[in-house]
């Protein structure tokens, strides 16, 4: 997470839709992004997926058919979101929200040809998650 400074342009309305499982965000600048809850997923900025540094990211398989089930808001800041497969780590600030709407056609080419680099599916869940307990140490719900 960057961090918000006086040139971020802030939400203003954040909708969730079922239906055709996106989430649409708007922004003071004139922005308006609808990011599909797949893509949100698999860009999910917790260590669970980014790891603790570059190089560490887990390629998250199996995730077409998540579902966004909660949008819960952490102070003006971000929002924390929950996932179906119990997925709710990640806090999404405002930046990143709008880096992700941004960049949206890049980062999903990208992770389409990593899916396909390690022969891994949109459909099924092969994603090797760290063992309970482990070094990092740092309290982080993995």
């Amino acid at each position: 997470m960057a961090g918000l400074d006086s040139t971020t342009p802030l939400p203003t309305d954040i909708v969730l839709r079922t239906q055709s499982r996106v989430l649409e965000i708007a922004f003071d600048n004139g922005a308006r992004y609808a990011l599909p809850f797949e893509f949100l997923r698999v860009y999910s900025p917790s260590a669970e997926v980014r790891g603790h540094g570059a190089g560490q990211e887990t390629l998250q398989t199996g995730k077409r058919n998540v579902l966004l089930q909660a949008v819960e808001p952490v102070g003006n800041y971000a929002v924390k979101l929950v996932f179906s497969d119990g997925h709710d780590s990640g806090l999404y600030s405002w930046d990143y929200l709008l880096m992700l709407g941004e960049q949206h056609d890049t980062l999903w080419q990208d992770y389409l040809d990593r899916l396909a680099a390690e022969h891994a599916s949109r459909d099924i869940d092969t994603t090797t998650r760290p063992a309970t307990g482990g070094s990092c140490g740092a309290g982080h719900k993995h």
